[in-house]
């Protein structure tokens, strides 16, 4: 009985006596993963993690001390002093406090344009009732609208040029006795 010699391949490797193609394996594990991820991912009841978008929409609004508004009364008493924002180009002016759900007593928004002339703002997308106070470039309150309506398209106008708003909670104005014919002081921080 003669015996067969073993024979190596030309390669130096062992012969594949599988006569499936390797490429064919790992073709069909591709496309089961991705039947897996179409199909059955979705329709279970967990939600999906998704990365964080790099601009995300803020939907609740933080406040940002950025300045202080003094009031002080047409006789020269101090009244009261409050933390603001500051809205001093048009897009911050634009956006305002919409979209906020609350407002700190100590708190406020406090617009700024480039000189004096006739301002008006309206309540749309904003959510909490303001007092809006309308003062000139030498600082004196020349317009308030007190109690403003959240969501109202109504424009709220100021009665004589004014070259600043301070939007803050309704019923500060009340509260404080702050009048037509006060003054204010500001500073950025």
């Amino acid at each position: 009985m003669k015996q067969k010699r073993h024979q190596r391949p030309e390669s130096g490797k062992p012969r594949n006596t599988n006569k499936t193609s390797p490429w064919i394996g790992g073709a069909v594990i591709l496309l089961a993963a991705i039947v897996v991820a179409v199909f059955v991912i979705p329709s279970s009841n967990q939600p999906i993690q998704q990365r964080p978008s790099p601009n995300p929409v803020r939907t609740e609004f933080e406040f940002r001390r950025e300045g202080e508004v003094t009031f002080i009364s047409a006789s020269n008493t101090f009244i009261t002093t409050i933390d603001v924002e500051i809205a001093d180009n048009v897009d911050r002016r634009t956006l305002g406090l919409m979209y906020r759900e609350r407002l700190e007593p100590n708190q406020g928004m406090f617009f700024i344009f480039r000189s004096d002339e006739m301002l008006s703002f309206w309540m749309k997308n904003t959510k909490i009732p303001l007092d809006m106070i309308f003062a000139n470039s030498r600082n004196q309150i020349v317009t308030i609208h007190k109690n403003t309506i959240p969501g109202s398209e109504q424009g709220y106008e100021s009665t004589e040029p004014g070259k600043y708003v301070i939007e803050v909670n309704a019923g500060f104005t009340s509260k404080h006795g702050i009048r037509v014919g006060d003054k204010i002081e500001w500073r950025r921080l």
